[in-house]
């Protein structure tokens, strides 16, 4: 793919990219603010409009067809991934996916909520691996399944690593992306109360603490976090982690939304939370004809 991306405008594929930007589809929503894909279509693609597309949804579509093919960055991965495999395999029934979870000092790509815990960590063709083993080890401290995504070209690479991480690849088919799991994570048995501690919030952890000892110890506002932070290395792994999922899962999430979703757009809607009405909103301001 280096050698592809070196013969193409990069520039062009880093302006394409930029327009998936979660703080530009809010000012579209919020202020009718278009200037993100205008200039963009000014810049690059005037001459396709009438041709090529008419509205800025088949504009979004046209770039996105074009990341796909020349520059396969995070949210290309993301949106196939919320495709094919949390679609089309996990199932959304059960499942809460949130997307950009932090953990010590990583921050996960997405994270899933089900029966268990899985986090995600993509490495894209145009990604060093330097960090890799860093974030893992973040990951591993509160998640039962950790996974690794990668490109088909790279799995001799990636297979070398730790076998208790789990390894999906981006395969490229002829007329989409497709994604593959081919080693499954291996379960880990220790859940560190301590990171979790950090990871959620105040009113997650003390329900934990509540749900296990039946009450609440006296507390201040001062002294909250470390008592509880106590307690909660008294919790069983186990127990602890099923504690845990419950919790995430009563967070606001639009999950079981996402099928709707045109597929190019099914990531934004996971980091923005989109609801139906707003997801129909959006729909309305991008079915617009482009105006010039």
């Amino acid at each position: 793919m280096k050698d592809k991306i070196q013969n193409k405008d990069i520039d062009k594929m880093r302006s394409y990219s930029s327009i998936f930007s979660s703080s530009y589809f809010s000012n579209l929503l919020q202020h009718d603010d278009y200037s993100f894909i205008d200039d963009n279509i000014l810049q690059y693609d005037q001459l396709k409009i009438g041709k090529s597309f008419k509205t800025y949804y088949e504009y979004i579509r046209y770039i996105y067809n074009e990341l796909t093919k020349q520059y396969r960055n995070e949210y290309v991965y993301k949106n196939t991934f919320i495709t094919e495999l949390l679609i089309n395999s996990y199932g959304v029934k059960n499942t809460i996916a949130l997307s950009e979870f932090k953990v010590g000092n990583s921050i996960a790509d997405i994270v899933l909520f089900n029966g268990t815990s899985k986090a995600f960590e993509i490495k894209t063709e145009l990604d060093s691996r330097r960090r890799l083993n860093g974030q893992l080890m973040d990951y591993r401290k509160i998640f039962k399944e950790c996974y690794v995504i990668i490109h088909e070209a790279f799995i001799d690479d990636y297979l070398i690593e730790n076998d208790s991480v789990g390894v999906i690849v981006l395969e490229r088919q002829k007329r989409s992306l497709k994604m593959r799991e081919i080693r499954k994570a291996k379960e880990n048995l220790e859940i560190d109360s301590d990171a979790l501690m950090h990871c959620i919030r105040t009113e997650e952890y003390k329900t934990i603490i509540l749900e296990y000892f039946g009450e609440l110890p006296k507390m201040n506002s001062f002294n909250m976090f470390e008592i509880c932070r106590e307690l909660m290395r008294e919790i069983p792994s186990e127990t602890l982690h099923n504690l845990f999922i419950e919790q995430l899962k009563k967070r606001k999430s639009n999950t079981k939304n996402l099928a709707v979703f045109q597929k190019e757009l099914r990531q934004l809607g996971l980091s923005m939370n989109i609801n139906n009405n707003l997801h129909e909103k959006l729909l309305y301001k991008l079915n617009k004809p482009i105006p010039f």
